[in-house]
């Protein structure tokens, strides 16, 4: 490929999908802001950049992932993206609010670049294997162009049209559900150990028969065992994303009470400690609740 990227944050998701493009035979400059994570993509051919703005190349490709809506909107400052200029496209794949997506997106417009939102679902395990799933929405022509690049790395590739803040509010629904999920097998695990059936064997039986789906399969897992460590996504994230759906939700006068106690969950949970923790230990709140926290 001779196809030149800007990669802006590696971390927990960035990295693996920055060395699966370099591994595709992408061109890559990198950046992040602890300079030592580039390090094992250095040595795969990556160029590292000592900013971010130093990474960009004019009328090219910038993927950004990063935590937030406040880091991505302090990293594409008004000179990044007029270096970016005509018929650079910005590929963002972090989690944010859709309104900040829209306002992003205007302001890529009057520098004549594009801003095409694309969040993943997808742990950094599934990044690796290439079987993640991937919304987008943006601009059609900008959409079109980045679909090869985005084929890279996952399974499917959603498109969700024109509005740049559409894929993120189906990536804010999705991890609302997962959070549900968690919440849900939380409560059904502590029940039947409870009632004297060990965690294990409930989710072997539940997740080969009624929810036979990679959400309750691999999460169940996590939560059969209350395996949350190492964390591949952490709880004060988890807390980020529903606070952001809620937000978003309200809105549109959108009631979520659901969401609201999965908040709360994630509020407790934090409280409790459990910040360095697999946001998958929302699911102890049921076994706190039971008494039957490991």
């Amino acid at each position: 490929m001779s196809e030149q990227i800007a990669f802006l944050g590696l971390g927990n998701l960035g990295f693996p999908i920055a060395e699966s493009l370099i591994n595709a035979g992408y061109d890559l400059t990198v950046w992040n802001r602890t300079a030592s994570k580039a390090d094992p993509l250095l040595k795969l051919g990556a160029k590292v950049a000592e900013t971010a703005i130093d990474a960009i190349t004019p009328g090219a490709i910038v993927i950004s992932v990063v935590a937030d809506d406040a880091a991505l909107e302090e990293l594409f400052s008004m000179e990044l993206i007029e270096k970016l200029g005509k018929g650079g496209i910005h590929i963002s794949m972090s989690t944010i609010g859709p309104e900040t997506s829209r306002q992003l997106s205007q302001i890529h417009d009057w520098y004549e670049a594009s801003y095409v939102a694309a969040p993943i679902f997808a742990r950094p395990e599934a990044v690796s294997a290439g079987i993640g799933n991937i919304a987008i929405s943006g601009k059609a022509a900008a959409r079109e162009s980045v679909k090869p690049i985005l084929q890279t790395f996952v399974k499917g590739i959603f498109d969700f049209g024109d509005d740049a803040g559409a894929a993120n509010v189906i990536k804010l629904a999705g991890n609302f559900m997962i959070g549900a999920s968690l919440e849900m097998m939380g409560e059904a695990f502590t029940f039947a150990e409870k009632r004297g059936i060990s965690r294990q064997a409930i989710y072997e039986m539940l997740t080969q028969t009624l929810f036979a789906a990679p959400i309750f399969q691999n999460y169940g897992k996590v939560v059969a065992s209350h395996a949350y460590e190492p964390a591949a996504f952490r709880l004060p994230l988890g807390l980020k994303d529903i606070n952001l759906t809620l937000q978003a939700s309200s809105n549109v006068n959108a009631p979520m009470p659901m969401a609201d106690l999965i908040r709360n969950r994630f509020i407790s949970a934090l409280a409790k400690g459990r910040e360095n923790l697999d946001w998958g230990a929302l699911a102890m709140g049921a076994s706190d609740d039971a008494g039957t926290t490991p």
